[in-house]
């Protein structure tokens, strides 16, 4: 899986998001950036993100993805 098609599947999930992926082609890190976060435990903003890209998670097309988020 590339790192641009994680970054489009986030940022098309949490419309408005800024979303920085980075990875080897198996293990990716996401930096998501997204105003719908104010107010969300980590844990809940981790699962809004994981949302966003479950159907790759499921199908094992994306292996592992690395969270880390923030509130605009």
């Amino acid at each position: 899986m590339e790192t641009e098609k994680i970054k489009q599947l986030i940022e098309a999930g949490l419309e408005g998001c800024s979303a920085e992926v980075t990875g080897d082609g198996r293990h990716f890190e996401a930096v998501v950036v997204y105003d719908g976060f104010a107010g969300k435990t980590i844990i809940q903003q981790h699962r809004m993100v994981m949302e966003t890209v479950k159907a790759e998670l499921e199908s094992e097309e994306l292996h592992a993805l690395s969270i880390k988020t923030r509130p605009e």
